[in-house]
């Protein structure tokens, strides 16, 4: 259900040629890598955040990692990832799958600083065997971010 949902708005938004689906599963950013031949840089994690009750999503480079006090500046709370078990309720997508397409009303979507090294980025496509082969400014024209935050540790 979650693939068709992503799927549908991606096909609303004239990306739908741009899916790709797997044999295989791209649960995690490795596999997403392994899966379809690339780095795993170029992977777009969806990272879902509860700030008070209310669940975001943040886009990040597949090898980034939130840096707290970074997250606490921009959000000015501590960084509280929803529960494994409450994802899909609360997103829309089950863990593994999660992308800002075809999300739950109401939820604001960030993209991080991070996915600026890339020009082509995959995020999944709801589900633990897809993904979708966009471009950066493809990407933030279908997840509609709130805005551009940099929430993320700079590799050393």
């Amino acid at each position: 259900m979650s693939f068709t949902k992503a799927k549908n708005d991606l096909k609303k938004k004239g990306l739908e040629d741009r899916i790709l689906t797997f044999n295989v599963s791209s649960a995690t950013v490795k596999d997403a890598a392994i899966a379809i031949g690339c780095e795993e840089d170029e992977i777009a994690k969806s990272l879902s955040f509860l700030i008070e009750d209310k669940p975001i999503l943040i886009i990040v480079s597949g090898s980034s990692k939130i840096d707290n006090s970074k997250y606490k500046q921009e959000f000015h709370t501590k960084a509280k990832m929803i529960p494994f078990e409450q994802v899909e309720v609360l997103i829309g997508h089950a863990a593994g799958g999660v992308c800002p397409f075809g999300i739950n009303e109401g939820i604001d979507v960030y993209m991080d600083e991070s996915l600026k090294n890339h020009k082509i980025i995959y995020p999944a496509c709801g589900d633990a065997k897809s993904a979708v082969k966009l471009s950066l400014g493809e990407l933030e024209q279908a997840s509609h971010p709130l805005k551009w935050v940099d929430v993320c540790k700079r590799p050393e």
